[in-house]
């Protein structure tokens, strides 16, 4: 027996290793596809880096060999909540690292049957 219900699902994955990260922001990988509703990233270099969601205000850091999750929708039904961060948007990052990547995971809720 099946159900409709609220999936979870990611976009691929997206990085960008520390020879393109600079003072300047840069894009990691392409804009959202969907509405994110959960971030997951990862930080393997070894340099705080520097996070932002329009590529001009810094918004967040996450220290070196660290990761963070921003989960935007904990206990939230499709129709309501804060719900997410808009498809279209792009994640950007700054800093100086000498080595190592940064990593972008984003999940997004999408209708189906379980």
């Amino acid at each position: 027996m099946s159900s409709l219900a609220i999936r979870l699902l990611p976009e691929p994955l997206r990085t960008e290793a520390f020879g393109a990260i600079g003072a300047g922001y840069t894009a990691i990988g392409t804009a959202l596809v969907n509405p994110s509703r959960i971030l997951y990233m990862v930080n393997t270099t070894n340099a705080l880096l520097t996070f932002s969601l329009d590529g001009v205000n810094d918004h967040f850091v996450i220290p070196a060999s660290t990761s963070i999750v921003l989960d935007l929708t904990t206990n939230k039904s499709d129709q309501g909540g804060v719900a997410n961060i808009s498809a279209g948007t792009t994640i950007y990052v700054k800093g100086a690292p000498g080595s190592g990547s940064v990593y972008l995971t984003t999940w997004y809720g999408a209708f189906g049957t379980v």
